[in-house]
């Protein structure tokens, strides 16, 4: 008999273990995440009285495949739109507390007396609050519909950004990068590529999935999105950055596409087991000793992260506009360190740049401060009336002026501001795709050429045909944004305003020369002055071709519609949000979803029976079903399992409806054995109760919760019986209904 690999063994060791840990954490009401961490530690190489996982490299190895799919997962979550659309308010607090609590990571290190890059790494870990963690919190306090916790959510969501390229980062110092030039220009590189990727997949991925819409299904779907993340995880290596990196990338892809919400679904199952194995793989490096032996700078670290992030996560709000309440309450919220600081530490572990003591350490700081992030939500409000107390009322009143003016969206600050970030937003992007068409060219397409052709005639055709590909790249930078609104009224409001115009127009035209101008003289051996009449003659041809006027359009109408395709869908099924969200006249009065369970105990009964508005205080604004939106719903209107209700209300409010939707819901039936349906047989004898009465004057279904299926003829036929029919004796009834019911029926 064979032998099984050892791989097997220890995966089956894992996940029996995880699952019973598991059960324990959620019979508990404990995150996940740290049973996962419980098991590793006890199937680990250090925990010596139970079984351990015996190779630990291809532990390791699925490990780094689960962090893959939890970024890819990340990604599917994560809509560039939805970044833009948030504002400066959530940008200036992220910015703020990561940059705050990293630099506390780095001097808190340096006060242990760590080395350079200790210090460093662990200033990052300190900066990634846990998103897992805090939504799971929300839920289970009842917090997630209140305003503050939609504030911390956005900031959460820029924070994993900022994880992305701080890992890059982190990756480019650690490999000796560490110089000031070296540093932007890994910074500029990871800018050039994530644009080039973005652009070129938004303009391929939704076509290639549309024209196959038809035909796939959602075996195919999951292979097919598993196979873009991985591909592009392996092109992000080639690169030189991460794997985790690229599937970011291709999960935040694959978010604008229609198909997305399918792919987030099936994916997930995938992303838990992959992601089970790496929280795993992250316990089983916990050492005993090392805990031991580290307590007191485990013990400081915590009490850096509870402090740093009540203190600078409560500035990093008020900053963003935020009242004192909202953001102590949205400060103290953000007090832990989750996935993404293990993942920061497994980088710093796999590129051997940090010690061993770190992974452990930030394990427990983890498992500590996710047990008292409840307690640190509760303690926010109590804190600030504490301040409220004992703050003279000036200052209470200022901080509260100053933030509540503070802007929070995005103020239109004039014609010039909008038309030249409009313009430098369209040079960045096609410079970014001309020059990777020029380089694709030059090193795929110009050695394939000069195997065929005469050295000249290779040259002269790879040129054109680059000048050819880039044209409308070129011609877009040039004349995009020309005869818009701003430009136009700019130009006709005031004289002094066309000789600036007329010299943004000079300068796009000469970065579009630049481009014709490298692309000939890499070619060519002509004089610099015949190369700059050649690149002159090709822009003038480009800016007067209709035919490369109406390509241009077409391509950004199709990436347009490519971008707002998910949009477009959420409009037509009815799940787009109404446009009056976030737009309300009272601060504490705001919108929020709620999703009807399907054991719900409200379900089947009209909005007028619930009187939510006289027991609650809210009103239902939408009922979203399937894909039907029911707006301003009436009290007739029907309340179904599987319903999403849009209600507006105060954050309490909101909160004591949720709580009542969540608990009012039917028992779960403990004894289902007994109720297995059973089919029995009848025979209506001289001194039975139903003889002589009808089927409906017997009320067998009122009294006995039975059904007659038939009344039997001869030995293989049954007739149906119908409401009139009188029971006669010696009749043979075939009855159907639960055990116990059948045997009082009987008897």
């Amino acid at each position: 008999m064979a032998e099984l690999p050892l791989l097997v063994r220890d995966l089956a060791l894992i996940l029996v273990v995880a699952g019973v840990v598991t059960i324990l954490f959620k019979r508990l009401k404990q995150p996940l995440v740290l049973g996962y961490l419980v098991a590793g530690f006890l199937v680990g190489p250090h925990m010596p009285y139970t079984m351990s996982v015996s190779d630990t490299h291809s532990i390791e190895t699925w490990a780094e495949i689960g962090v893959i799919f939890t970024l890819f997962s990340l990604g599917l979550d994560f809509s560039f739109k939805k970044i833009l659309k948030m504002g400066a308010a959530p940008v200036i607090a992220t910015i703020t507390i990561v940059f705050s609590m990293m630099l506390l990571g780095v001097m808190t290190g340096n006060v242990f007396g760590w080395s350079k890059m200790n210090c460093i790494f662990l200033g990052g870990m300190l900066a990634m609050s846990s998103t897992t963690i805090i939504y799971k919190a929300f839920d289970d306090l009842g917090l997630r519909q209140q305003n503050f916790a939609g504030l911390v959510m956005s900031v959460l969501i820029l924070e994993d950004v900022l994880a992305i390229v701080m890992m890059v980062m982190l990756s480019a110092l650690a490999q000796g990068s560490g110089g000031g030039g070296m540093m932007m220009q890994s910074i500029l590189t990871i800018i050039f590529f994530l644009v080039l990727w973005f652009v070129v997949g938004i303009f391929l991925i939704p076509m290639f999935l549309r024209s196959v819409r038809r035909i796939i299904n959602g075996e195919t779907l999951l292979v097919v999105s598993i196979g873009l993340c991985c591909l592009m995880a392996v092109v992000s290596t080639m690169a030189g950055f991460s794997s985790a990196f690229g599937a970011f990338v291709m999960g935040s892809i694959l978010a604008e596409t229609v198909e997305a919400d399918k792919i987030i679904k099936l994916v997930e199952p995938v992303k838990n087991l992959f992601g089970a194995i790496f929280f795993v793989s992250v316990g089983m490096l916990v050492r005993p000793d090392i805990l031991v032996g580290y307590a007191e700078e485990i013990g400081v670290i915590v009490l850096v992260i509870l402090a740093g992030q009540a203190i600078l996560g409560t500035m990093g709000f008020l900053f963003s506009g935020q009242s004192l309440k909202s953001a102590m309450r949205c400060g103290f919220s953000m007090a832990q360190i989750g996935e993404f600081s293990f993942i920061i530490a497994s980088l710093g572990n796999s590129l051997g740049v940090i010690d061993r003591f770190m992974y452990p350490v930030v394990v427990a700081v983890s498992v500590i401060t996710t047990f008292l992030t409840p307690y640190m939500m509760k303690a926010a409000v109590p804190c600030y009336g504490l301040l409220e107390r004992h703050l003279p009322m000036t200052w209470i009143r200022r901080l509260n002026h100053l933030t509540m003016s503070h802007p929070t969206t995005h103020n239109d600050t004039g014609k010039w501001k909008r038309l030249l970030t409009h313009m430098a937003v369209i040079i960045v992007v096609y410079s970014i795709l001309s020059a990777a068409a020029i380089w694709l060219m030059l090193q795929l397409v110009r050695p394939f050429l000069l195997r065929l052709l005469p050295a000249f005639w290779a040259n002269l055709l790879c040129g054109v045909l680059t000048v050819l590909f880039i044209s409308p790249f070129l011609r877009a930078i040039i004349m995009k944004k020309n005869h818009s609104e701003e430009f136009k009224s700019l130009w006709v409001e005031n004289r002094l305003n066309r000789l600036p115009l007329v010299f943004t127009i000079l300068v796009r035209v000469v970065i579009a020369m630049a481009f014709v101008f490298y692309v000939c003289n890499h070619l060519s051996g002509f004089s610099d002055a015949v190369v700059i009449s050649m690149a002159l003659a090709a822009v003038i041809l480009m800016v007067l071709s209709r035919r490369l006027k109406s390509r241009s359009i077409r391509l950004e109408r199709l990436f347009i519609m490519n971008l707002r395709s998910r949009d477009i869908e959420a409009q037509v099924s009815g799940r787009r949000k109404p446009l009056f969200e976030g737009r309300l006249l009272d601060r504490d009065i705001h919108i929020a979803d709620f999703d009807v369970p399907a054991d719900s105990a409200w379900s089947g009964k009209t909005l007028r029976q619930l009187a939510l508005g006289h027991q609650y205080g809210v009103h239902v604004s939408s009922i979203l079903r399937a894909s039907r939106r029911i707006n301003i719903p009436e009290g007739d209107d029907v309340i179904f399992p599987g319903d999403r209700l849009q209600v507006i209300g105060s954050d309490n409010q909101l909160a004591a409806f949720g709580k009542a939707l969540a608990s009012q819901v039917y028992e779960e039936d403990y004894d289902l054995e007994k109720r297995e349906m059973k089919l029995r047989r009848m025979v209506i004898g001289g001194d039975s109760e139903f003889l002589g009465k009808t089927l409906m004057e017997s009320a067998l279904r009122h009294r006995y919760n039975c059904m007659v299926v038939g009344i039997e003829e001869g030995m293989e036929n049954l007739s149906l019986v119908s409401p009139s029919y009188r029971f006669q004796k010696g009749d043979i009834l075939w009855v159907v209904g639960e055990e116990d019911d059948l045997n009082r029926l009987i008897r």
